[in-house]
């Protein structure tokens, strides 16, 4: 192919038109590899079912994800950065007016934007169009992308390209044909006829194939995974998170998806998600873990630092904010205004607690929950 608009489409492999779902898979070599990461996937689910509550415990693992996903995108933000915005987010409504990076914002609304889709689900809705629209109307919502036609369909040809050297290296899906390309990926998504592991498989290269969107598709698609492997029974919870070892093999991984279109090699692709599905699910386990016993080990610790009848509830709630403002802590655990001082100086004093802040004027003190940090940060 010629130079378009001055990028050299000398190299580029173009959408595979009419090749989904695919035909041809090499069964025989899937047996091991699905084996293998449905086990892990299974002790990994054992340990969520067994879980006080995945929802706060896990939470901060969400955070990581966000950043971890974002990052593959070119958006650097920290776990630290998102959540002292997410602490200041909820202690004045506003994101504290301003003196937050886009980045971090950004970081932070993919966490939300997972979130919402999450609830959406637990009320009936099916994984569709509408529901991965709306998920990018969150993601996109506010700061870089907002120009970026949130919510919407792309109506223009783009292109996945070396801004560097003007390469184009993939061609995604011509836009008068992408709606019913999305039409296509969804009926194969809600189908029953393939296994949910393959199944997630294979929609993943091709929702990122057709990229729908302007900007911001390696995110949904990535969400897409956790949602699949939930809603459709892998993982009893939404806390799959698989970005880390896709960043670990940044290359491979966007070469084995390119592969797809280039020459078929689907079989190849499966076999790759499979090995990270099955790597992911005994980080995530081994992580889950240590956030588990660091619980168990507080849960028996706080009542006699405390030697209060709230010490579970404060507790809880550090885990479900390990970053938050003081008045944060007063107004929402639900523990008495007294008590709640009394923990917040009892807490930093034992080094349980960080200021990362101290209280300036009408500015309540920020704290950081470092025990749970230090495991989610790794």
């Amino acid at each position: 192919m010629a130079m378009h608009s001055g990028l050299d489409l000398s190299e580029a492999v173009e959408y595979h038109y009419d090749q989904f779902p695919p035909r041809g898979i090499d069964a025989n070599r899937l047996i091991m590899p699905i084996a293998s990461a449905s086990a892990a996937l299974a002790r990994y689910d054992q340990m969520l079912k067994g879980m006080h509550n995945s929802e706060i415990l896990l939470a901060p693992l969400r955070n990581q994800e966000a950043v971890v996903s974002s990052r593959m995108e070119g958006t650097v933000s920290t776990l630290d950065e998102v959540l002292r915005y997410e602490a200041d987010q909820e202690e004045s409504g506003d994101g504290a007016g301003g003196h937050y990076r886009n980045e971090a914002i950004e970081v932070f609304l993919y966490s939300r934007a997972l979130t919402a889709a999450q609830r959406s689900i637990e009320q009936g809705a099916p994984l569709s169009s509408f529901l991965v629209k709306s998920a990018h109307r969150v993601l996109l919502g506010f700061g870089g992308g907002a120009h970026l036609s949130p919510g919407e369909f792309r109506t223009e040809q783009n292109y996945l390209a070396d801004r560097m050297r003007r390469k184009v290296h993939f061609v995604p899906m011509r836009p008068e044909q992408l709606q019913g390309g999305m039409d296509r990926l969804f009926a194969f998504i809600e189908s029953d006829d393939w296994q949910i592991l393959i199944k997630t498989a294979v929609a993943h290269p091709e929702f990122e194939a057709l990229h729908p969107f302007k900007d911001g598709n390696g995110r949904i698609g990535r969400m897409l995974i956790t949602l699949m492997l939930w809603k459709y029974g892998a993982i009893s919870a939404p806390h799959f998170y698989i970005s880390s070892y896709f960043e670990d093999r940044r290359d491979e991984y966007i070469d084995r998806m390119r592969e797809v279109s280039k020459s078929g090699a689907w079989t190849d692709w499966i076999v790759f998600f499979l090995e990270a599905l099955e790597a992911q699910a005994q980080k995530n386990l081994a992580t889950a873990e240590r956030i588990r016993d660091l619980y168990e080990d507080l849960k028996r610790e706080f009542p006699q630092i405390l030697t209060s009848q709230w010490s579970t509830a404060a507790l809880d709630f550090l885990f479900s904010r390990p970053v938050f403002r003081n008045n944060v802590f007063t107004k929402k655990s639900g523990i008495p205004e007294t008590s709640a001082h009394r923990f917040t100086r009892i807490l930093a004093e034992r080094g349980l607690i960080r200021t990362l802040e101290p209280a300036a004027g009408r500015r309540p003190a920020l704290y950081s929950f470092e025990p749970l940090l230090q495991i989610v940060r790794e």
